[in-house]
């Protein structure tokens, strides 16, 4: 079976983002045919409609790895009850000029780590808002609002604890089957 392409954005630009942990705790309970690449953002310019006549390379280089990929995983953190900004403009991006939507028909999941019990629903919601313009089906359940603690997960994506495990397991295995009804 042909490996799928999972194009990662991680929110957080911060090197030991919780997100980040959280990101790598899926990829190591995902099947092997499932590859993931984090997709920088930390070094785009902020979008201006400027750039549709002449994209810079490193927008080019961010259409071209999202065009690449079979699917999309968001891991974000909220950031003033919004979504946090290096990700939006990388959203900008990506989806410009009009009729190039780098993001269209891909299959993605949402979910997020804070400090806060809920501390990503409303940066998830609009980030499920954003796709569903972008013409990305993203999957609705189960929802991942994961309460960051210290050993919860760490830096490698090791889980510490077998109930955290077992709950990031049910989203990682009911993602593979929602990639699976879109790519062959």
């Amino acid at each position: 079976m042909k490996d799928i392409n999972v194009a990662v954005f991680v929110g957080s630009l911060r090197q030991d983002s919780y997100n980040r942990r959280l990101a790598r705790a899926i990829e190591k309970l995902a099947p092997e045919d499932m590859k993931f690449k984090h997709i920088r953002i930390d070094d785009l310019p902020l979008y201006t409609q400027d750039f549709d006549t002449a994209y810079p390379p490193v927008c080019q280089r961010l259409k071209q790895e999202i065009e690449s990929s079979d699917a999309l995983l968001f891991v974000t953190p909220e950031y003033n009850r919004a979504l946090p900004g290096g990700l939006k403009n990388a959203i900008d991006i990506a989806s410009r000029p009009w009729g190039t939507n780098s993001f269209a028909g891909k299959p993605a999941a949402i979910c997020g780590a804070s400090i806060g019990a809920v501390g990503t629903a409303i940066s998830q919601q609009h980030l499920r808002g954003s796709l569903a313009f972008l013409d990305v089906p993203t999957m609705g359940q189960p929802e991942v609002y994961l309460q960051f603690t210290d050993g919860l997960i760490e830096p490698d994506g090791t889980i510490g604890t077998d109930r955290t495990r077992k709950y990031i397991q049910g989203f990682v295995d009911r993602y593979v089957q929602w990639v699976k009804r879109f790519v062959g």
